[in-house]
This record gives structure tokens, sequence and C-alpha cells, in this order.
């Protein structure tokens, strides 16, 4: 696929993704959270090379993130465009309605 055929949204997630990773490497203090954070962040990364990713896992990957290093303000910045770049890609189907 030829840059000019990739969706620009799954080109911005990708390195909104790849910026806040290395932020989150770089990052020397631990917290308890942090390697889910890392699971999440690989999880999107992954989402990006597939294609259209699934909203919906967009958005759990983006919560757990966000709670996972939330409260480590060296890497708001990082998360806020992760944010931004799911916001990309809409709200998920409305599932009011349907059976479970």
């Amino acid at each position: 696929m030829s840059g000019s055929d990739e969706d620009l949204r799954v080109a911005e997630l990708r390195t909104a993704v790849s910026r806040l990773r290395r932020e989150l490497a770089a990052h020397r203090a631990e917290f308890r959270d942090r390697g889910i954070a890392e699971d999440e962040l690989a999880a999107l990364a992954a989402m990006t090379i597939e294609g259209a990713p699934d909203v919906p896992r967009l958005r759990r990957s983006l919560l757990l993130i966000a709670g996972a290093i939330g409260s480590v303000s060296a890497l708001s910045r990082g998360l806020a465009d992760v944010r931004a770049a799911v916001d990309l890609f809409g709200e998920p189907p409305d599932r009011r309605g349907q059976a479970l």
C-alpha cells in the first residue's frame, strides 16, 4: 500500500502511539500499571498495521492506557495525542436496543 492509499486516521494513530511508547520507555519512574500501558500501546500499534482498527477495541485500549498512566503528568501530552487520534475514528456504533 502506498502512502497515498493509507487511511490518514490510521497514520495519525500510528504516529501518536509510537510517540507515547517512546515517551513511556524513556520515563524512568516505575508505576504499578506500567505493564498494562505497554501492553495496550503494543495492541494499538498492531491494529495500525492490520488496517482499519475496530473502534470499540480502540476505545477500550485508550481507557486502559488512560487508567494506567493518567496520573503521570510527564506522559499527559502523549496520552492526549493518542486520544485525539482515536477520536478521529468517531464514536462506536450505538448499542442501545441490541441484544447482548
